[in-house]
């Protein structure tokens, strides 16, 4: 998965172009992985998202838990898709076959029911090409948005930070791999392919009334999440670099590519959930979180005060505005 996104003011100049409809309740905005629209009595989610550029073993899993953890973030059981297949027209059918099987497990492993798709092969491409669209219902009091996060919450870590980085490295990397983490932990790595999902937790997370916002680490890790967050909810925020959850194979992926404690922090950590939760509700959160077999690690504080700072050193620094994320300079390796 290269990271390609477009900037904050490219994609609002983008946006600019959508017709207002007053059945969106949440309409495409920077930040927000996911809209909402009625039909009836129901909130609708949806989220739609790309897969190309990963492991292949595991490309039609990533593909479909990828929309699937989105639609979750937003407290919404993702229960139907539709999945695209593109490739370059040396493609073969075989390919496609390999994909979409994949996908239809990882769907039945969620019980997402797929509706429609479509599958092709265009001069254009040179590599195979994913997309989903998953979507399932809420209820209105239950939905959660980036928006959502209030001043004194504290922010919650689920994963260490850059583990889809080391995941996916190990897999495609593999004698690199055994060289930077030791043979061992190079197997490990490659088999925790399901780091890169947070349905469950989502799922379970959202039932606590305490949690206010829940968003995806992907693209740009903890840089472009807190910065999202802050933005779409109108808040500051305060965390200590020496409280992010990392890895010694993700120190040693600094190391080796000489990555900055900026980097670092804006490195993709998909399935990695930032969460915005009311003090009251920690313990409730930790214990939620260990029955997934996850931990809480606590990162600061989201301020009424509009500054966004990270302390490191017992230092008080502001925190990056924009995400450097490392991904394809490590992958490219």
């Amino acid at each position: 998965m290269s990271m390609g996104k477009l900037s904050a003011n490219e994609l609002k100049e983008l946006l600019a172009c959508i017709k207002k409809d007053l059945r969106v309740i949440v309409p495409p905005m920077v930040g927000y992985d996911s809209g909402v629209h009625k039909i009836g009595n129901k909130y609708i989610v949806v989220s739609t998202d790309p897969c190309t550029d990963v492991p292949e073993e595991w490309f039609g899993y990533l593909l479909i838990n990828y929309a699937a953890s989105d639609v979750a973030l937003f407290g919404a059981k993702p229960e139907f898709c539709t999945i695209n297949l593109l490739g370059p027209p040396e493609t073969k059918s075989k390919t496609f076959q390999i994909a979409m099987q994949q996908a239809c497990n990882a769907a039945n492993e969620l019980d997402i029911a797929v509706v429609t798709g479509h599958t092709g092969t265009y001069s254009s491409l040179c590599s195979l090409v994913g997309v989903c669209t998953a979507y399932g219902t809420v209820e209105v009091e239950n939905l959660k948005t980036p928006g959502n996060a209030k001043a004194g919450d504290i922010i919650i870590c689920t994963k260490p930070v850059g583990m889809e980085i080391a995941v996916n490295f190990s897999l495609t990397h593999k004698t690199l791999a055994l060289n930077f983490f030791g043979e061992q932990k190079a197997e490990q790595l490659a088999k925790q392919i399901h780091i890169q999902s947070c349905v469950n937790e989502a799922l379970q997370l959202a039932k606590l009334r305490g949690l206010h916002t829940m968003h995806d680490a992907t693209e740009g890790g903890l840089v472009a999440a807190l910065n999202e967050v802050a933005e779409a909810s109108n808040l500051g925020f305060k965390i200590d670099y020496e409280k992010v959850p990392l890895t010694p194979e993700v120190r040693a992926l600094q190391e080796t590519f000489g990555l900055s404690d900026e980097q670092v922090l804006a490195m993709s950590s998909t399935g990695t959930i930032l969460a915005a939760i009311n003090p009251d509700t920690e313990k409730e959160v930790v214990e939620t979180l260990k029955k997934c077999g996850l931990n809480a690690n606590s990162l600061g504080q989201f301020t009424k005060d509009m500054k966004r700072v990270l302390v490191r050193n017992n230092q008080k620094l502001s925190f990056p505005k924009v995400a450097d994320d490392p991904y394809s300079k490590i992958m490219r390796a």
